[in-house]
């Protein structure tokens, strides 16, 4: 299929209607961005236009019960407060895409307009977004169709992304340790206090992590006492795996574009051809307390999707 299609998402989440009968999504706008609540509680923000942060991003992420799974958004008092205008939450950003750094917000991630007004269904929720990649001399590098559907259930919260990447002209990723979907976990849940990285291959540890490619890796810890955590998976239909750029300090990006960065090879340049696109796809899964064993199986209900 070219396109993950909500129609599965949503027989997916229809399965869970027993469990999660009771949850009921909604969103709320405002100038720039949206919160996203269940049952009226907020679980999340989407930011689509911020004069600090140059493109869209989630922050305020939270686990079912409340508990924040992202760092705080600006960092406050016993945050570490590096990066505070480049790790805002869960992101998409490119630190070398046709020679501009949209990662640091050196060139900037525009809103263009909602193709799909966010929508909220039971404990489904979606929105189509068409962002464009500017140049900072004004210059359009490529559009992005982002696709985003958010399914609650009682176990937690599954985010799923799909970036379709299109121009009518040529234009390349190049290859960063900076490339792809990040996230910043909450504080307390950085392995340095605590917290605990460990992918689909059984590694633990940002050490352990880092440079390699597994399908999913998840990043736990306890916050106000209570364990939650937050895993990135990895579609199979991605035209390559993602390395894994893991810190200790509560980084994790799935990164398909630094291979030479990543010490996997030689330099990647992937290059898409006017009439071409990119498909990438991912899901985040914010939980609370689970076992590998479940992120597993989470994992291979997503990897159906799609296919």
């Amino acid at each position: 299929m070219k396109y993950l299609s909500f129609i599965l998402i949503l027989s997916a989440s229809a399965a869970c209607v027993s469990s999660a009968e009771e949850l009921r999504m909604s969103f709320t706008e405002s100038e720039g961005e949206f919160a996203i609540t269940v049952n009226d509680r907020a679980i999340a923000s989407y930011v689509y236009d911020d004069t600090s942060i140059l493109r869209p991003y989630f922050a305020h992420v939270k686990a079912p019960g409340g508990i924040q799974v992202t760092r705080n958004h600006p960092p406050e008092s016993g945050d570490k407060g590096d990066h505070a205008t480049m790790h805002p939450g869960i992101w998409l950003a490119f630190g070398a895409l046709d020679g501009s750094d949209f990662w640091r917000n050196k060139a900037t991630v525009r809103h263009v307009k909602f193709i799909q007004s966010p929508l909220a269904e039971r404990n489904v929720g979606s929105f189509i977004e068409q962002k464009r990649y500017v140049r900072t001399d004004g210059s359009v590098v490529c559009d992005e169709e982002l696709r985003v559907a958010i399914r609650a259930t009682d176990d937690g919260y599954s985010l799923f992304l799909e970036s379709v990447f299109r121009s009518e002209n040529a234009f390349a990723f190049g290859d960063q340790e900076e490339m792809g979907l990040g996230i910043r976990v909450a504080t307390p849940m950085s392995e340095i206090r605590g917290g605990e990285l460990t992918d689909s291959t059984g590694r633990h540890s940002a050490s352990e992590i880092w440079s390699n490619s597994a399908a999913w890796c998840d990043y736990s810890g306890r916050v106000d006492g209570q364990n939650v955590g937050m895993t990135i998976m990895c579609h199979p239909t991605n035209f390559r795996e993602s390395w894994w750029h893991a810190r200790d300090y509560g980084l994790l990006v799935a990164n398909p574009f630094g291979r030479a960065a990543m010490h996997k090879g030689e330099a990647s340049r992937v290059i898409i051809k006017p009439g071409e696109e990119l498909i990438l796809r991912f899901a985040i899964w914010v939980h609370g307390n689970v076992d590998q064993k479940a992120i597993q199986a989470a994992y291979n209900d997503y990897s159906k999707l799609g296919q």
